[in-house]
C-alpha cells in the first residue's frame, strides 16, 4: 500500500522538546533512531510489508510508551510489562494485527485495551480515527497523559469495560481487540458496521488470531491466523 503522506500523522514534526519544557523527557536521540531503524528491518523479514505501517513504526518512539527502566529494550522485538501487570505488545505483533485490520484513512476504529497507547497512536498515524477503552485506571490516565504531551489527533481515550464496547457511538468500520479472549464477544461483534472486521486472539493460554468480517446483521465470517500470546480480555473496571 502507498502512504498519504499528507494523512499520515508525524509526531516529529508537532512535538518539540525544549530545555525546561515538560516534554523534556521526551527525549528521541539519534541512537533510538538507529534502533528503531534495526527494529523495523527485522520485523519487515518477519513479513510484515505494508510500507505504512512500517514507517509509523520507524517514527513512533516505543520507549516513550515504556518505563524508563526498559528503555534499553525497548526496540527488541519483545513485549515488556508496563503498570498492573499488563504489558505493550511486542512490536511484531503490533504490526502484524496492524496489518490485519487493513486500515483506511478516515476509518473509525475501537480499540479494546488501550494499555500504554502505542498501538492506538499507530492506528491514528494511519489516519484512522481511534476510540479506544481501558478497563484499568491507572493505564486510561498514563495514556490519556501522554498522548496530550505527543499531541497525536484523532484518538479519544475511555475508563469502561471493553466487553460493552461504546455502544453509543456505534457501528465502527474496525474493532480491535489486544488482550486474549476466551471465545468471541457478541456484544463487540454487534458494533461492527456492515462489511467491517474485527480482529481478535482467541485461545485460554495461547489464542489464534482471528479476524471476523460481519457480512450482513446475522451472519459473520472467520479467518484465522497464527498463534500468539496475549494477556486475558477481563470484565469489569479497576479504579485506583
Amino acid at each position: 500500500m502507498t502512504l498519504d503522506e499528507d494523512y499520515f500523522y508525524d509526531p516529529r514534526k508537532k512535538t518539540k522538546i525544549t530545555a525546561g519544557s515538560q516534554r523534556a523527557h521526551l527525549i528521541d536521540s539519534y541512537r533510538h533512531k538507529g534502533m528503531r531503524k534495526k527494529l523495523v528491518q527485522e520485523i519487515q523479514k518477519k513479513g510484515i510489508k505494508d510500507s505504512r505501517i512500517l514507517k509509523a513504526l520507524s517514527i513512533l518512539p516505543r520507549h516513550f510508551f515504556l518505563d524508563k527502566a526498559f528503555e534499553e529494550w525497548a526496540y527488541q522485538d519483545k513485549p515488556f510489562p508496563i503498570a498492573k501487570e499488563q504489558t505493550i505488545s511486542q512490536p511484531y505483533t503490533v504490526a502484524y494485527q496492524t496489518a490485519l485490520l487493513n486500515v483506511q484513512k478516515g476509518d473509525k476504529i475501537l480499540e479494546i485495551g488501550t494499555g500504554s497507547g502505542y498501538q492506538a497512536s499507530i492506528l491514528s498515524m494511519l489516519g484512522a480515527k481511534v476510540f479506544t477503552i481501558e478497563r484499568q485506571e491507572t493505564l486510561y490516565l498514563s495514556a490519556k497523559k501522554l498522548n496530550r504531551e505527543l499531541k497525536i489527533p484523532r484518538i479519544k481515550f475511555y475508563h469502561k469495560d471493553g466487553f460493552e464496547g461504546l455502544p453509543r457511538l456505534a457501528p465502527f468500520d474496525k474493532i480491535l481487540v489486544t488482550a486474549g479472549a476466551k471465545e468471541k464477544p457478541e456484544t463487540l461483534l454487534h458494533q461492527l458496521a456492515i462489511g467491517g472486521q474485527m480482529v481478535i486472539p482467541i485461545g485460554e493460554e495461547v489464542q489464534v488470531m482471528y479476524r471476523i468480517t460481519r457480512k450482513s446483521e446475522t451472519q459473520f465470517m472467520d479467518e484465522k491466523f497464527d498463534k500468539f500470546k496475549f494477556v486475558p480480555f477481563l470484565p469489569g473496571l479497576e479504579k485506583d
